[in-house]
């Protein structure tokens, strides 16, 4: 088999697309920007007419989108829904096609559907993405992929539309893997951003001068570039909500737990994010961790 990549400008195919939500929505943007033809779907009509308005072609279910494109990018809540979605295919799975899963699921179901869709001919790439939203809209993402050689060098000319950087990291579901890891420290940074900007503002610090003076110091992370502002502002409209990282630290908690490794830093993260869920932060952007500790702050001076 040739290991030539093929435009997606030139390959006189659509580019599918499953799940048209944040992540979504930007993918198609960057793959529309360099001229492919999107044909995508998602259960929610309104999304389905944003990619139509964005210059996209809305089919009428996944399995159309399915049988009629070779390379299908897959945008999920989870990989639960990755399997409902590549099991009522059934049939219609045919030997050459290439599934790219962008999902943050558990690395064992990868591993999983690779080998189902294997069994038909069928490539599995879970190419994961680190960074929000706009990060993809920007082309600053960065996209952890795992999979055959074959599939990820047939695929370097989508990666090379969404990304400046997307890196091979081994057999499918270590791009799942590695994304679990990145997606902990990157967690763990931006509630380490939230408590020291607000431990700033309750020792009545200037917050801007805060945010700059951490981003020129040995404690600067990248986090403060995305997150800082949004969390001063308090605008919290969303890149990546808080929801889907907690269910992230949830895959993190159980991928740990079967190899017996103990994360006491994400079991306290996972603690804050609850927290937030239960304040209804949830479908707000990560950055309103932030929030979390002022409720800390009012609850004890209500019970003082």
């Amino acid at each position: 088999m040739s290991l030539t990549p093929i435009s997606p400008m030139d390959s006189g195919s659509h580019i599918g697309l499953i799940g048209i939500g944040l992540m979504g929505t930007a993918l198609a943007q960057r793959l529309l920007d360099a001229g492919a033809s999107v044909l995508g779907w998602d259960l929610s009509e309104e999304r389905c007419r944003v990619l139509t308005e964005m210059g996209g072609i809305c089919s009428r279910d996944a399995n159309d989108v399915l049988s009629k494109c070779n390379r299908v990018l897959l945008s999920l809540p989870s990989h639960e829904t990755v399997e409902a979605v590549i099991s009522s295919a059934g049939s219609l799975w045919r030997a050459g096609q290439i599934v790219i899963d962008t999902s943050t699921g558990d690395p064992d179901a990868a591993v999983v559907q690779a080998a189902r869709l294997s069994e038909r001919g069928v490539e599995y790439l879970d190419a994961t993405i680190s960074g929000s939203s706009q990060q993809v809209r920007d082309g600053s993402a960065v996209f952890l992929v795992g999979g055959s050689d074959f599939a990820y060098i047939s695929c370097l000319d989508l990666f090379d539309c969404l990304t400046t950087k997307s890196f091979h990291t081994g057999a499918a579901g270590s791009g799942a893997r590695m994304k679990l890891v990145t997606n902990l420290v990157l967690g763990l940074n931006r509630a380490a951003l939230a408590e020291g900007l607000f431990l700033a503002k309750s020792l009545s610090l200037d917050m801007q001068q805060t945010l700059f003076l951490l981003k020129e110091s040995m404690s600067y992370s990248r986090i403060m570039d995305t997150k800082g502002d949004k969390m001063l502002s308090g605008d919290f409209a969303p890149q990546a909500r808080l929801s889907q990282h907690l269910k992230d630290v949830h895959l993190m908690l159980h991928a740990a737990g079967h190899v017996k490794t103990h994360l006491p830093l994400t079991e306290t993260h996972r603690q804050l994010l609850e927290l937030a869920m239960s304040m209804g932060l949830g479908e707000l952007d990560n950055s309103a961790v932030f929030q979390v500790f002022t409720a800390f702050r009012d609850s004890e001076e209500t019970v003082g």
